[in-house]
């Protein structure tokens, strides 16, 4: 125990504690493990439950002060160290703060920790356990007025820091000033020891002092002073928090299970129903649309039908009373096996046989005489092959190429090909109506 602290009235003696079960065990394993019987082992008591019920245990926490003070080269100083030396110079420190200003704000600092010091107690053993000793033991019956000590602090540090703010451009102003001095001095000593300083020394130095100097946000946020509050956590609590949190995760993993199963399954059977109810209206829609499709080819059989008994029956009557029309489509069928014939001997000789040439020439003149009714397009498809399948004179080829002959040839049945095919059908509406 600290001496010169205030003393409080001893914590009751405790009773001798009982060795229990688990104690018994823990001696057991220990004597296996040393070849010891376990009436060797002695019990150590370690009760930490009146340091629990009695008090609580506090730390003062004061951050931020650093930026109060700054740690200057020996340049700076005006002090050119040796070289090759194995002598160490530690810089010194300086205040960044005049001490009318910076001691109000270090003060409350010593006066938390000086509160904490008075109204607590410190254990070797505690201080072991927590691996710290920062934390002190404070008895119930004494933490107000540790706590009202402490806030007596923080009041000061508070006005301290509002002072500062207040003043804060003329301090920085005097700060600046005060360094310039140092500056200039340093300059001097420098070139009286032979030593030359830099032509921006006193720029530097200033410059450095500016960066390191605490702005007024910082001031303000920075330089704070608190106590913590701590109690002792037990391994067996620790160990009863770990199984009710594994507990509570199995438990909420459990529940989230079972709902993210149950999600499943409505979104499966959610699923289920939109594909029937997508299955029956496609197979309406699929006999819908084959119900109109066998209407409408149902329909058109029938005017196809229509058509083609009109058109037989049309036909039957053109032929009836108009027996030049027969003979025109003679003349064309005539002319279309004629064609056909030619072209088949263009395919097998691969070249116009003079026979066949005369044959078109024939074929041509034999028009001319038939042609009654005056068929123009026929007559210039016949000229186009008369000209190409005339007869060269002396020693000159004939200059039409296969090609054109057999363009020539191809017009020619594709306009006669109605014509011959009708003759031979001439029943054409009575094979129908079979």
């Amino acid at each position: 125990m600290d001496t010169g602290i205030t003393t409080f009235t001893r914590v009751r003696h405790q009773p001798d504690p009982i060795i229990v079960s688990n104690g018994d065990h823990r001696a057991s394993i220990a004597a296996e493990r040393t070849g010891r019987s376990a009436e060797e082992i002695e019990r150590l008591p370690f009760d930490l439950s009146a340091l629990e019920a009695e008090g609580l245990f506090v730390n003062v926490d004061a951050r931020g002060f650093g930026i109060l003070d700054r740690r200057l080269d020996w340049q700076s100083l005006g002090v050119d160290l040796p070289k090759d030396t194995d002598v160490a110079f530690k810089p010194p420190r300086c205040g960044l703060l005049p001490n009318r200003y910076r001691r109000p704000l270090v003060t409350p600092v010593s006066q938390a920790h000086a509160a904490l010091r008075k109204y607590s107690y410190h254990f070797r053993l505690v201080e072991t356990l927590f691996e710290s000793p920062a934390y002190r033991w404070i008895p119930w019956q004494a933490f107000t007025e540790f706590e009202t000590a402490f806030n007596k602090a923080s009041d000061n540090l508070r006005r301290a820091k509002q002072k500062v703010l207040d003043h804060y451009d003329a301090v920085r102003g005097e700060v600046i000033a005060t360094f310039r001095r140092v500056a200039s001095d340093s300059t001097s000593r420098l070139e009286a020891t032979g030593a030359r300083a830099p032509a921006d020394f006193e720029d530097r130095l200033i410059g450095s002092v500016l960066d390191a100097f605490p702005a007024e946000d910082e001031l303000r946020e920075k330089l704070t002073l608190r106590f913590q509050v701590g109690v002792i956590l037990l391994g067996s609590e620790m160990l009863r928090e770990q199984r009710l949190a594994a507990e509570e995760r199995r438990r909420i993993e459990q529940v989230e299970s079972e709902v993210r199963i149950k999600r499943m399954r409505t979104d499966a059977e959610e699923r289920s129903v939109q594909q029937r109810m997508w299955t029956e209206n496609e197979s309406h829609r699929l006999r819908l649309a084959a119900e109109e499709d066998d209407r409408r080819r149902e329909a058109e059989v029938k005017e196809r039908i229509r058509r083609m008994k009109l058109d037989a029956a049309r036909e039957k009557l053109q032929e009836t009373l108009s027996p030049l029309q027969e003979g025109a489509a003679q003349l064309r069928s005539q002319i279309y096996e004629s064609a056909v014939a030619m072209q088949e001997a263009l395919q097998k000789h691969d070249f116009l046989p003079g026979a066949t040439a005369k044959k078109a020439r024939n074929l041509t003149r034999w028009f001319r005489l038939m042609n009654f009714q005056s068929d123009s397009e026929l007559e210039k498809l016949l000229n186009d092959l008369e000209r190409l399948a005339a007869k060269p004179s002396g020693k000159r080829k004939r200059r039409a190429s296969n090609a054109a002959v057999k363009e020539v040839l191809d017009d020619i049945i594709r306009f006669c090909y109605r014509d011959a095919h009708e003759l031979a059908q001439p029943n054409r509406l009575a094979a129908l109506e079979l």
